[in-house]
């Protein structure tokens, strides 16, 4: 399975890298701003969320414009790419009804424009580093790893979401609510360990460690603007875990896609 998971990837990966050009191309078609939006609407979100939890809430965590935009950016990568995987095999029912296309290559393509999106993102956090002044230590190498844990478990639950998505009518609301739940277990706008940890610390523990999101936002977090080394083995840990879902996620679809057209 494996040999042929990786032949599939080197044979379909222009056609990825298209569709996901022409997704993005089509985004922005009708706009007189154009690529722009790329730019403008994720600092718009940055400056809202920084008053609201800055200024509103007014919430005391160092460097917080950058500390808030890391998770948003973060959660933003998941969050959408998770809720664009239930219906994207019904999305693309006149391509998948032609031509055979593995389609966890469906999965790959949309991956491409939400990480095209979060590239970006990133630049304005590097950006805001600097307006900061943030001090920079050889931690914020593990910044590769920590994106690597994020890109594998994503795409391993977007191939296991992917398949039950064909079959169950009602996942797409079962999939907002849990992400909605998720997205209050991250401490995506405040600190996990701060904010949870002063009164409960083992549930903040809990959180931190068996939340793969709200690990990968504070380990981010802590290794590039703070300096910290994130914890080694949790971070192994995960990547593993990111590897064996894919693993299913990927034979879930090579036994089922046959059967994909039938039902959509």
């Amino acid at each position: 399975m494996i040999q042929r998971f990786l032949n599939d990837v080197k044979k379909y990966y222009r056609y990825a890298v298209y569709s996901a050009r022409a997704e993005l191309k089509a985004e922005v078609a009708g706009s007189y701003l154009n690529w722009v939006w790329w730019i403008l609407e994720p600092i718009c979100l940055m400056l809202i969320y920084t008053f609201i939890f800055g200024v509103v809430f007014d919430a005391r965590e160092e460097y917080f414009t950058a500390f808030i935009y890391i998770g948003l950016t973060v959660w933003t990568f998941f969050n959408q790419n998770l809720k664009n995987s239930v219906k994207i095999v019904k999305k693309n029912k006149s391509v998948v009804s032609k031509v055979y296309l593995p389609k966890f290559i469906l999965v790959e393509s949309k991956m491409f424009v939400n990480g095209f999106k979060m590239m970006i993102s990133f630049a304005i956090v590097i950006f805001l580093m600097i307006i900061y002044r943030v001090p920079l230590t050889w931690n914020v190498l593990y910044a590769i790893p920590l994106f690597l844990c994020l890109v594998l478990v994503t795409f391993g639950m977007m191939c296991i979401v992917c398949h039950f998505g064909v079959f169950v009518e009602d996942l797409q609301n079962v999939i907002t609510i849990a992400l909605r739940l998720i997205f209050y277990m991250t401490g995506i706008m405040f600190s996990i360990d701060k904010r949870i940890g002063s009164k409960n610390p083992m549930l903040a523990a809990f959180l931190g460690k068996c939340n793969p999101m709200a690990f990968v936002i504070t380990s981010l977090r802590n290794c590039l603007l703070y300096g910290e080394t994130p914890a080694r083995k949790i971070l192994l840990i995960w990547m593993v875990i990111g590897v064996v879902l894919s693993m299913i996620g990927v034979r879930m679809i090579y036994k089922n896609e046959n059967s994909y057209v039938k039902v959509i």
